[in-house]
């Protein structure tokens, strides 16, 4: 901006007009009220419940939504440095998809801290394994940003590898991600 530009846009402290603006004095726009930001607070955080079929689900499109709503980030009062998501129950862990060779490819190494301790463990083990639910919890964890609020956000997670869950009390409400999208889906082959 060179001095003319700034001198042209001197706010009138009167009115809050610009120097510009001042054909408008006395119209409806002289008293513009300035909005705030709206920060929530805990006491206007209001948490649901959501019961979500993990079936026939693509792994990582799961991840994205529940991350989201773990988040509270769908929400119009979302804060971020607040706790404003839902809690999200997750059913038939097991029988979630992957798409492409992700389940003979991908794997996950962890060092035992000994010499030539590397392990490994594929994706197809994990899922036929003792605790197949671990996969989506690392997925969504792994979709947020790492600090104090991603683990108070992670205990709102409740992933289950059957159908059932003791959840019931709170009424979840069905939150359908395979519907959401044409891709989040994938039938057997």
């Amino acid at each position: 901006c060179d001095r003319r530009q700034r001198q042209m846009c001197i706010r009138d402290r009167s009115t809050g007009l610009s120097t510009r603006d001042h054909s408008l004095r006395g119209t409806q726009f002289s008293s513009i009220e300035i909005m705030k930001t709206f920060t929530a607070t805990p006491s206007d955080i209001e948490r649901k419940w959501f019961v979500v079929d993990a079936q026939d689900v693509v792994l990582g499109r799961l991840a994205a939504v529940v991350a989201n709503r773990l988040r509270g980030k769908h929400k119009a009062m979302f804060t971020p440095h607040m706790d404003c998501g839902d809690h999200i129950v997750i059913v038939n862990a097991e029988k979630i998809k992957l798409t492409g060779r992700k389940l003979q490819n991908k794997k996950f190494y962890w060092h035992t801290g000994y010499p030539g301790g590397i392990k490994e463990r594929t994706m197809d083990k994990l899922l036929n394994g003792e605790h197949p639910e671990r996969v989506i919890i690392k997925a969504v964890e792994r979709m947020m940003s790492r600090g104090p609020l991603r683990s108070q956000v992670l205990s709102k997670l409740h992933v289950y590898a059957g159908t059932e869950h003791p959840h019931d009390a709170q009424k979840p409400e069905v939150l359908d991600v395979a519907a959401m999208n044409e891709k989040n889906k994938r039938s057997a082959k």
